[in-house]
């Protein structure tokens, strides 16, 4: 556990431990959730769908392509215990290959039509 206090900002750093040196990382899901063995229900998303969804979410440069790194402010979950617990999805691409999932970016999805 690491142990923050309520709107305190979390730093986290996601690495790729490869000797490739054009891999690189895109944070495509972030989701909090009050309990460890449940991301879908109750949950809160950070970043889904490579779109930020909290205003507290920011990048930080990071000198290596293999590793991002961000942050967001701590909360806590309303009427329950005290812990969060984050999961997050990366994807892994080839550096420079402007097709990936990487340089995509925030992807919305469209809404279905409904018919009559």
């Amino acid at each position: 556990p690491y142990y923050v206090s309520i709107d305190q900002n979390l730093f986290l750093e996601a690495s790729l431990h490869s000797s490739d040196p054009l891999l690189e990382l895109f944070l495509h899901t972030c989701v909090a959730s009050p309990s460890r063995h449940n991301f879908t229900t109750g949950t809160y998303a950070i970043v889904e769908n490579g779109c930020v969804k909290d205003p507290t979410y920011a990048v930080y440069y990071s000198p290596r392509r293999n590793a991002l790194r961000f942050k967001f402010n701590a909360f806590q979950f309303i009427r329950s215990n005290p812990e969060v617990y984050l999961q997050c999805e990366l994807v892994v691409c080839r550096a420079f290959d402007y097709s990936s999932r990487c340089y995509q970016g925030c992807v919305k999805r469209s809404r279905r039509e409904a018919s009559s």
